[in-house]
C-alpha cells in the first residue's frame, strides 16, 4: 500500500513540475508568441487583401490576369513575414539563413531544376504575351481555351468540358497555335453535287437546310458557308462550313447536317447507282 502511494505522489509530483514548466515557458515567452500570431495574422490578411487589389487591378489592365503573379506576390509577403519573426521569436538570424540557402542553392536547382523551368516557363509565356487566359490554342494535338497559368502548369479546357494541365515548360519550347474562337469552333461536311444541278440553286438548299438541322447548336451570327472546291467524275465537289457554339463538340454539328443532307436528290450518295445511271442513258 505504501509503495502504491509513493509511485501516486512521484506521478502528481512529475505533473506539477511539468506544469510549473509550462507555465513558466509561456511567462517568459508570451510577448514572442504574441509577437509570431500578430505577424503571422497580418501576413494572412495582407497576402488576401493585396490578392483581391491585384485581380480587380488586372482585369483593367492589358497585363494577362493569371494566378502566377498573384502567387508571386503572395510568396513575397510570407518571406518577408517569416524575416520579421526569425530573429526576435526563434533566436535565428536572418542572415545566416539567407547564407545556408546560398550555399544549397546549387543542389536545389538540380532537386527543382523541373519547377524552376516551369516556373521561369510561365513568366515567359505571360511577359512575352504569347497566350493569356481566355487565349484558344492547339498543340500537339490538344485544342481547347487557356483557364489559367499557374506556377507549374497551364490548365487548357476543350469544348466538353474537359480540363488538361501541360507543363509550362512544355508551352515554352513546343510550337502552339493561337486560333481565334470562330475556327475553333467550325465544323465542315463535304459533299458531291450531280454536274446537271444549278449550282446557286444547290447551295441555297444546302445552306437552308443545314441552318435548320443545326440552329440549336450553331455560333449565333456565323450561318453555315457553302463553298464548291473543284471536280470529280461524280460531279462538283464542295463542302459546308459551320460554326459550334461554346460546349458543342463539332462532330455533334457534322451529324446533325449529315443527317439532314442524307437522301437529298441534288446530291451523290451512292457512285455505283451514278455510274448505272449514266451507263443507262449511254
Amino acid at each position: 500500500m505504501s509503495h502504491t502511494l509513493l509511485i501516486a505522489s512521484d506521478s502528481d509530483h512529475s505533473t506539477i513540475q511539468l506544469g510549473d514548466f509550462v507555465l513558466n515557458w509561456f511567462s517568459h515567452n508570451t510577448w514572442r508568441i504574441l509577437l509570431f500570431v500578430i505577424v503571422m495574422l497580418g501576413a494572412g490578411l495582407a497576402s488576401r487583401f493585396v490578392s483581391v487589389v491585384m485581380r480587380r487591378t488586372l482585369e483593367h489592365t492589358a497585363i494577362p490576369s493569371a494566378s502566377i503573379f498573384i502567387n508571386i506576390v503572395k510568396v513575397v509577403i510570407w518571406i518577408f513575414a517569416a524575416a520579421c519573426v526569425l530573429q526576435p521569436v526563434f533566436g535565428i538570424n536572418p542572415t545566416t539563413v539567407a547564407t545556408a540557402l546560398g550555399v544549397s542553392g546549387l543542389a536545389l536547382s538540380l532537386g527543382l531544376k523541373d519547377t524552376i523551368a516551369n516556373i521561369v516557363g510561365g513568366f515567359g509565356l505571360m511577359l512575352s504575351k504569347v497566350i493569356q487566359p481566355g487565349d484558344i490554342i492547339s498543340i500537339q494535338g490538344i485544342t481547347g481555351t487557356v483557364k489559367d497559368i499557374n506556377w507549374r502548369n497551364t490548365i487548357v479546357v476543350d469544348r466538353t468540358g474537359n480540363e488538361m494541365w501541360i507543363p509550362n515548360s512544355v508551352l515554352n519550347t513546343t510550337a502552339l497555335e493561337k486560333i481565334p474562337s470562330a475556327g475553333e469552333a467550325v465544323a465542315i461536311v463535304s459533299f458531291t453535287v450531280r454536274g446537271s444541278e444549278n449550282l446557286d440553286t444547290c447551295a441555297q438548299q444546302i445552306k437552308k437546310t443545314v441552318e435548320h438541322s443545326t440552329k440549336t447548336l450553331m455560333m449565333p451570327g456565323n450561318p453555315p458557308i457553302v463553298q464548291f472546291q473543284g471536280f470529280s467524275p461524280y460531279g462538283v465537289n464542295g463542302k459546308v462550313v459551320m460554326f459550334a457554339k461554346h460546349g458543342v463538340v463539332a462532330a455533334d454539328m457534322q451529324d446533325a447536317a449529315t443527317r439532314a443532307l442524307a437522301g437529298q436528290p441534288y446530291l451523290v450518295q451512292d457512285t455505283t447507282r451514278l455510274l448505272r445511271e449514266e451507263d443507262a442513258q449511254h
